[in-house]
Order: C-alpha cells, then structure tokens, then sequence
C-alpha cells in the first residue's frame, strides 16, 4: 500500500489547506506508475498528481474538499 499526498504548494503556510479540484481516475481503477490521477489547488497554485507506482486507487478525498498540504488524498494497492 502507497499512500499519494497532497503536495506541498505553498513554501510560506505549509499547513495551509487545499483543494482538490478533480479526479481522472475512478475508485477501484487500476492505474500505471506516473498515470495523471487528480489535480489539486493552493490558492491560485494548480498541480497535478501523478500515481507514484503502479496498482488499484482507492479515493480517501472528495472533489471539491479541503485538505491540509502533505494530508492523504488516495491510496494505491
């Protein structure tokens, strides 16, 4: 199991919350290792996420919610 965080967008406030503005996989999805999964925003800070490696995405955060920076937004199996 991989845990896929948040990034850390913002040097000054690294507590500061997020929001993660999309998903492009489905929960359950079998991914590739660097497979776009979400973009995420920090103020006016977007990013996007890669899967760090290769497995089935399970979703931990909603579209449209609030995360604190480094917090886990999905996991991969």
């Amino acid at each position: 199991m991989t845990e896929v965080p948040f990034p850390a967008l913002s040097k000054e406030r690294p507590d500061a919350e997020g929001v993660l503005s999309t998903w492009f996989v489905a929960e359950g999805e079998e991914v590739r290792a660097d497979q776009l999964l979400a973009e995420v925003q920090v103020d006016k800070v977007a990013a996007e996420v890669p899967a760090p490696r290769a497995g089935v995405v399970h979703l931990l955060v909603k579209e449209d919610e609030a995360v604190t920076q480094g917090s886990p937004i999905a996991r991969i199996d």
